[in-house]
């Protein structure tokens, strides 16, 4: 079969899956197999897909436009990136779909499966339409299938009103980036006549610089709201906990990812030129993002958005990659704009595979005890251990350390930061210094924030009671789990291989035609540049240092075991019984850094003390320290604008008189105006 046939079944597998989803409903179990197997089914098919367009080596793998409408067409077009991300999307929601198999289980009599899964595969088809979309109402129509679906996924737990509530206002916030979208897209339908993006391409080459930058400010916001860039992100710490843990893992993994493939679509495709304040807004964003998403990460106790915070900082992350990227163009130096597009790809892959193996093992632990509090947790390894070790490889993953995954694309990004401190212009110098010194806090902040996560989950006693009544979660939880837990080894081991590959893809992007590589096809997996200088994107010594490393650690702990022996018994502490209540919770952990960044976190401590009797006042019979972290965003920007608009539409209404004729004088008014400026 053709790829053109092959890219047709796969849309046609996820059709398939959600008709059948909705024509089973009336028996969830069946329609629970359906939709998983469906599912399972269309991303294997995903993966080989994608895997053979990447053996085409070729720039254009193939295109299909067949004209429906005058405006819109059914134009698709797979080149390396739209395969890329389709690798992406098909290899996640492999997973998800595994795992979802069992998770949905305690929604039985309780909601629709059937209408989860029709739901589950339009979102996954959505995305898939995103990436391989090249008319702009195609595009925008399958935008919404993806924002719509994920909306419906998102309140599907539907009797918790704070579900409800984070939906409407991810409806509101992915509706208002969508608006800025529209608008890109019109001023690119006014130069060019056309929706087609190969028009667009071409209208974009005399377009007036004012529009062009206006077009980069509009894609920004519109597809940063999607990313969950700061400060459009407000949707996304409420949202992602919504959903149902597998979906959440979907959404955090690969959705916010399609926002960051039109803005590569956009500026390294569709532009042939991009100004240097580009890369600089987009460089001070990435780092804006990656600080406060971790910082605030640090704050949260609640397990789900704690997770939701750290993909804001992964995509800051990939922000300073692609900043970089677009900065080294406009001065000129292809080749490390190339690295450093690559570095961005790289960070979208990784984050995609740790963040997904991190909110699967959330909803494994969630599913066990009920509640998103870690405060609540303690001890959970020894109920769950299999999840406590797939949650520390995902931990250690995002944290950036190796042999991992996390650490080789966070590598590569502090390789084109300190490649842009090299440079002669002071200014530029300053910014990637302050890029550079962001993503070296973040990635400390992110280590201490998952100590924090990992030992007040699965450390010390356990601080409730249902804790006690965990078990490990079923072969589908693990085996989905520990599948990913491999990929972020294996991708870490051979992150050499994918640098040169990722290298290729951007490579191939249009803005780069012109540029001249010579790659090292050799193990350490380098990038030689024209002038014949190395950029190293995976140490190898690294990870051979750190393989020695453990194998010593282990040896030299048999060698001190071997002839002892081992008693166990209660920990002693002065003769007191040790409890729950001696352990250090996540609270305390992370209050010193709250303090430290006080100003911008701008932490409410309540405090609430108990006295014994009047007689012995200065004596606590009980305190309780509640600490709580309000968004600044929230209260000094979103806030404001609420109560302003609460403000003019209270104003508005006094235009309602209920008069007929008033409102005929309206509209004539109104159509005065129009035709005035026509």
């Amino acid at each position: 079969m053709t790829i053109e046939i092959n890219f047709f079944i796969l849309i046609a597998l996820y059709v398939c899956g959600a008709v059948g989803a909705l024509l089973f409903r009336k028996n969830d179990q069946i329609a629970n197999w359906w939709s998983g197997i469906m599912a399972i089914i269309g991303s294997l098919w995903g993966i080989v897909f994608a895997i053979n367009s990447f053996l085409h080596y070729s720039k254009n793998i193939f295109t299909y436009d067949y004209s429906v409408f005058p405006l819109l067409n059914l134009s698709f077009h797979i080149d390396q990136l739209s395969a890329f991300f389709i690798f992406i999307i098909s290899l996640i929601a492999l997973f998800c779909s595994i795992y979802g198999i069992d998770y949905v289980k305690h929604f039985y009599k309780k909601y629709d499966l059937g209408v989860l899964g029709f739901f589950y595969h339009l979102f996954i088809a959505g995305m898939l339409l995103v990436v391989s979309a090249t008319n702009g109402l195609l595009f925008l129509i399958a935008w919404e299938i993806m924002a719509v679906s994920s909306y419906f996924l998102v309140v599907y737990d539907r009797e918790n009103k704070n579900n409800v509530d984070a939906g409407f206002l991810y409806l509101i916030m992915t509706h208002v980036g969508t608006a800025f979208i529209v608008l890109a897209f019109l001023i690119m339908y006014v130069f060019a006549g056309s929706f087609d993006f190969t028009a667009i391409k071409a209208g974009l080459v005399s377009m007036p610089d004012f529009f062009k930058n206006t077009i980069f400010v509009l894609a920004l916001i519109g597809f940063g709201t999607k990313a969950g860039i700061i400060p459009v992100h407000i949707w996304l710490p409420s949202a992602h906990p919504a959903a149902p843990s597998h979906i959440s893992a979907l959404m955090s993994g690969v959705m916010i990812k399609t926002g960051i493939y039109m803005m590569i679509r956009i500026f390294f495709d569709m532009f042939s030129s991009i100004p240097l304040w580009w890369g600089i807004v987009v460089l001070i964003v990435g780092a804006t993002s990656a600080l406060l998403g971790v910082l605030y990460a640090l704050t949260e106790h609640d397990l789900k958005r704690l997770l939701a915070y750290h993909s804001i900082e992964n995509i800051g992350i990939i922000l300073l990659g692609l900043g970089s990227s677009l900065i080294f163009y406009s001065l000129g130096n292809l080749t490390l704009a190339i690295f450093s597009l690559a570095a961005a790809l790289f960070h979208i892959l990784n984050h995609a595979v740790f963040k997904a193996l991190l909110f699967l093992s959330a909803g494994s632990v969630i599913s066990q005890t009920h509640t998103r509090n870690i405060e609540k947790y303690g001890g959970l390894i020894k109920y769950m251990p299999l999840t406590a070790f797939f949650f520390l490889i995902g931990s250690v993953a995002i944290s950036g350390l190796p042999p991992f995954n996390g650490f080789f694309s966070e590598w590569m990004t502090f390789q084109s930061l300190l490649q842009g401190i090299a440079s002669t212009d002071i200014f530029i110098k300053l910014i990637f210094v302050l890029a550079a010194g962001s993503l070296a806090l973040t990635g400390g902040l992110a280590l201490v924030c998952f100590v924090k996560v990992f030992g007040a989950t699965f450390l010390a006693r356990p601080r409730s009671e249902i804790v006690k009544q965990a078990k490990e979660s079923s072969i589908l939880f693990s085996l989905s789990m520990g599948a990913l837990a491999t990929i972020c080894l294996i991708f870490g081991i051979a992150s050499g291989y994918f640098g040169i590959l990722l290298t290729k893809i951007s490579a191939s992007l249009n803005i780069f035609q012109n540029a001249t590589l010579f790659f090292n096809e050799s193990i350490n997996g380098s990038l030689i540049t024209p002038n014949g200088s190395a950029t190293v994107s995976a140490p190898l010594w690294f990870i051979v240092f750190a393989l020695i490393l453990i194998l010593v650690i282990f040896w030299v702990k048999f060698l001190i075991n071997k002839n002892q022996i081992i008693k166990i018994g209660a920990t002693w502490d002065c003769g007191i019984n040790l409890n729950e209540r001696m352990e250090i919770t996540a609270t305390g952990f992370s209050r010193s850094i709250v303090t430290i960044f006080s100003h911008i976190l701008r932490p409410s401590i309540q405090h609430e003390v108990e006295y014994n009797d009047s007689e012995m006042r200065f004596l606590h019979k009980s305190k309780i320290v509640r600490l709580e972290i309000h968004d600044v965003y929230q209260t000094y920007f979103y806030q404001p604008i609420h109560k302003l608009i609460s403000i003019l539409s209270s104003k508005a209404k006094s235009i309602q008189s209920g008069n007929i004729n008033i409102y005929i004088l309206y509209i004539l008014i109104t159509l005065i105006f129009i035709l005035f400026l026509l």
